[in-house]
């Protein structure tokens, strides 16, 4: 069990799935007092969780990323805190830069990360601006975090699981991969990271496949990104207007699909559905 923060009285946010789209996500930390119009930290001590997926599909992921280091750095000199959780799109992203075209090895067909990663909405501009500050500062970062009582996730999947029994020996194991030379670990990290949908299911396989990864992480409650909600409840993107809880009130996902034409959701925690 990962014992809660040590700041849990201080304002939580968390958003997820940016895709490269800065001018909504600057739009809604405004909007929520988080940052000014010069794009600097207002938000004081409060905490900021960005749920992985900065880049692809949209036109300025990079530039998303800096602007969350840069809070990064604002943000604790208030006693806030800005971060990032890992999500599939870093991975690929990652893979490309280090890999390329190789081929991972056993894969038949031949697979290749810069493939997937162009098939996936990668864009050049991204890979051109792509810095070793930045690369190593993705390298770095958690898989899955609890604060106050919410198990943050990219991925909709137990499949963390598969690198451990506690946040801490996930988190480990995985920054153990992306620090290695195993092309075929990395692939298979990217391939564990794109899983989906596993807290719906058939009949109560859901329910009971959240509960087990609660019990084995932490938390109360599943707040998660990776599967947008247009997708998960098929409802159109300009109709969304909040984040969706569901899984008997297990799980809670905040992926509003900005790059489907749905709103960037910014969602303070804890969460109730009106």
């Amino acid at each position: 069990m990962v014992p809660p923060s040590e700041d849990s009285r201080t304002p939580l946010y968390v958003v997820s799935d940016l895709h490269g789209h800065r001018e909504q996500f600057t739009a809604v930390l405004r909007e929520a007092g988080l940052i000014d119009d010069d794009e600097r930290w207002t938000g004081g001590g409060a905490r900021l969780w960005c749920l992985g997926d900065f880049t692809d599909r949209g036109p300025d992921g990079v530039g998303v990323i800096e602007l969350v280091m840069d809070l990064a750095k604002q943000a604790e000199e208030t006693g806030g805190r800005v971060d990032a959780l890992l999500g599939n799109h870093e991975i690929l992203l990652l893979g490309a830069h280090r890999y390329g075209e190789e081929e991972v090895p056993g894969e038949d067909p031949p697979k290749q990360f810069t493939a997937w990663w162009v098939l996936n909405g990668g864009r050049d501009t991204d890979a051109e601006r792509l810095t070793d500050e930045i690369v190593e500062w993705l390298s770095t970062r958690d898989a899955v975090r609890v604060e106050d009582g919410h198990l943050l996730m990219h991925t909709d999947a137990p499949t963390y699981l598969n690198y451990g029994g506690t946040a801490d020996e996930i988190n480990a194991k995985i920054r153990g991969v992306l620090a290695s030379d195993d092309l075929a670990a990395w692939w298979d990290l990217f391939r564990q990271m794109t899983a989906r949908r596993a807290f719906h299911g058939e009949g109560d396989q859901g329910v009971r496949t959240a509960r087990a990864v609660l019990d084995a992480l932490g938390g109360e409650r599943i707040v998660h990104g990776h599967s947008t909600i247009p997708d998960q409840f098929g409802v159109d993107p300009s109709t969304i207007e909040g984040p969706r809880v569901y899984c008997e009130g297990l799980a809670l996902a905040v992926d509003g699909g900005v790059y489907q034409g749905g709103p960037c959701l910014l969602v303070k925690l804890p969460y109730t559905e009106e």
